[in-house]
């Protein structure tokens, strides 16, 4: 990311990955490569015409995972909204600044088997909720609107000029100026997204679908961007260059985002609990 904001980056905005190196270090390089990244191999002489094992292949980076999520209770995966639930790479949890490699599926069978058996057990004690037909009403009205814009913008020009902003402002390589900047951004966007207009009709309309998402894409953009504001350090996924080393004191704490008194969204650090002394215990028989 560095070399691309410097302007070095390839002729597509990444940069350029050689992998056939490896021939002059290996016998039987090449079947080395293959046997290593098959989908790899596959993907890019397929898609490209590109052979990895004796060119370099042209890559980006891009959006990955997201390692936080909707707050939940450890216990139960309930969420601070009772009877809502969540659990897997949704829900924030065991993963920090740095997502460990192939731990989703056991992130999900683990806290999705709580979050099954907690939500039944809250819907065998709860009565359901009473529906309020008025806000049925206004939700139906507002999801909508975006057919009655007769001079509206495009949905998708709005997503892909939020899409560069976070990738350019807020992206692995972050620094305080960019990402006011993305902010900033981000709530003309909050404007333009209000006047999103699609045509034609609700069967299978990807342009509609554009047009409702918007409101969630930019919250999580501004969740993520206000939350790595407050992280003045470099940890796991998050680079600052004006903050390149790690800071003791965010080792300690969750990064709490939410809806302030006003409507707007709000940011704290969080202490984290104390580590339970039988999970102290197996960290220390690991060691």
């Amino acid at each position: 990311m560095r070399e691309i904001k410097e302007g070095r980056g390839s002729p597509h905005g990444g940069v350029f990955l050689d992998i056939a190196w490896i021939k002059k270090k290996i016998p039987n390089g090449a079947e080395h490569i293959k046997k290593k990244l098959p989908s790899m191999y596959h993907q890019f002489k397929q898609l490209a015409d590109i052979d990895i094992t004796e060119q370099p292949m042209e890559v980006g980076p891009t959006t990955h995972y997201v390692m936080g999520g909707i707050r939940v209770d450890s216990d139960t995966q309930m969420s601070r909204l009772p009877g809502l639930f969540a659990a897997g790479e949704c829900a924030a949890g065991i993963n920090g600044a740095n997502r460990l490699g192939g731990n989703s599926l056991s992130d999900l069978l683990v806290f999705g088997k709580r979050a099954g058996e907690f939500a039944a057990k809250f819907a065998r004690e709860n009565l359901p909720g009473q529906i309020d037909m008025d806000k049925i009403d206004i939700v139906a009205r507002e999801t909508l609107a975006p057919f009655e814009q007769s001079d509206g913008e495009n949905p998708y020009a709005i997503q892909k000029d939020l899409q560069e902003t976070m990738q350019d402002l807020a992206g692995i390589v972050r620094t305080e100026t960019e990402m006011r900047e993305a902010l900033e951004r981000i709530n003309n966007f909050k404007a333009r997204a209000d006047r999103a207009a699609v045509s034609g009709n609700r069967e299978y309309n990807p342009g509609w679908h554009t047009a409702l998402d918007l409101k969630n894409l930019l919250t999580v953009s501004e969740a993520i961007t206000r939350a790595a504001l407050e992280r003045k350090e470099s940890r796991g996924a998050q680079f600052r260059e004006d903050y390149p080393e790690k800071d003791e004191r965010f080792s300690k704490v969750n990064t709490i985002v939410y809806k302030s008194a006003d409507g707007g969204m709000a940011v704290r650090l969080e202490p984290l609990p104390e580590m339970p002394d039988y999970l102290k215990g197996i960290i220390q028989e690991m060691k």
